[in-house]
């Protein structure tokens, strides 16, 4: 049977919880397909998730940023790793072709490892970018460490380049190496249950304004949630494995509970009226689709940072909180502005997994 391979960057969530969408929209579309996903992000993310019939293979497509929390990166390490892991883009390109061919791959695409694309090339198939940033674009911020890296861009982009096309999602940075660049819409996870019953399986207040603590994987070192000074007018909501010190007006969301019920993340995002993160696709995403405000805080010198701020106004309730006000607990008076905000002037699109899945199927 023939099948679409799909490279997962095991960057954060984003790249994930935007192609299981993909995932999901295209198995229902093509049940003909076989889906194979190759990917070094936590295989529970994909479990959680995914509804059709998917084969995952573990394994490392790139490496992504090296992080210290959710905030904060090692620049050096970072471009270090990359390096190292770019080198030998050749033989590890060789390598996955053999995997691909064993997999009757018709069609590769890739969010956003360069492996995918070059793998493809060495199998003769085609592949597409479907992401909104390249990782070029990405290490090119770093030109202090790059100096010890002189090739590493160039290595990327030959890769990118072996392409056929890239399917561009909104916010995005990179891009010049494809020959072919097609903007799709957003690729986003909406709710599929009512605010007030998510609220009451989940044990959470009807009424009061709930805030969702949702900043990644890497989680916030020094954020000590139980010493705002909002939590008498809001609800602040956490998910199990935040280590935070449970006091009045913080509420733990029991993820067992939450999947066990049939609900998924995108469910308590839309029962919440903010979310407190920090700027990523994934979760900007989310909160677009289901009318969510964002409360974000700077996260380091990451481009595409710069694209979400200065984009998010167009399409959500934003408003920056500052790492001193964050981690002080000084959350009161930016959550009050923002939600007095009106809705904003764009209401974009949400419907890119039906767009990508489509385009796919043409290709297959």
């Amino acid at each position: 049977m023939a099948s679409v391979f799909f490279y997962i960057s095991g960057h954060g969530f984003g790249h994930s919880t935007r192609q299981i969408e993909i995932i999901n929209t295209l198995g229902a579309l093509r049940p003909d397909l076989a889906i194979v996903v190759r990917t070094s992000a936590a295989r529970w993310v994909f479990e959680r998730a995914v509804r059709v019939p998917v084969n995952l293979i573990a394994g490392e497509c790139d490496t992504g940023i090296v992080q210290f929390d959710s905030l904060r990166f090692d620049e050096r390490t970072t471009i270090q790793r990359a390096d190292d892991f770019y080198r030998s883009l050749p033989e590890r390109a060789s390598r996955e072709a053999a995997l691909l061919r064993e997999h009757e791959a018709a069609l590769v695409i890739a969010d956003a490892p360069p492996l995918g694309c070059a793998a493809a090339a060495s199998a003769g198939i085609p592949s597409v970018a479907v992401t909104n940033f390249t990782w070029d674009w990405i290490y090119e911020a770093y030109a202090g460490s790059l100096a010890d890296a002189p090739d590493l861009l160039p290595r990327i982009r030959d890769a990118y380049a072996q392409a056929d096309a890239a399917w561009r999602l909104p916010m995005y940075g990179g891009f010049a190496a494809f020959r072919t660049v097609v903007d799709v819409p957003f690729v986003a996870r909406h709710a599929r249950h009512p605010r007030e019953q998510v609220r009451r399986t989940l044990g959470l207040p009807l009424a009061q304004p709930l805030v969702l603590s949702s900043f990644g994987g890497y989680g916030v070192n020094g954020l000590n949630l139980s010493r705002l000074d909002c939590l008498d007018r809001y609800g602040v909501v956490v998910a199990d494995g935040e280590d935070f010190v449970m006091t009045r007006g913080l509420h733990r969301v029991d993820e067992e509970l939450l999947y066990g019920s049939g609900l998924r993340y995108e469910d308590l995002v839309a029962a919440c009226d903010v979310v407190a993160t920090k700027p990523g696709y994934g979760i900007i995403a989310e909160a677009i689709a289901n009318d969510t405000a964002v409360l974000y805080t700077s996260r380091g010198r990451f481009a595409e940072y710069d694209v979400m701020v200065e984009e998010m106004p167009r399409y959500l309730r934003c408003r920056f909180i500052g790492h001193d006000d964050l981690f002080a607990g000084r959350w009161q008076d930016a959550l009050d502005s923002l939600l007095s905000q009106t809705a904003p002037p764009v209401r974009p699109d949400t419907t890119g997994a039906d767009t990508v899945a489509r385009l796919i199927d043409a290709r297959t």
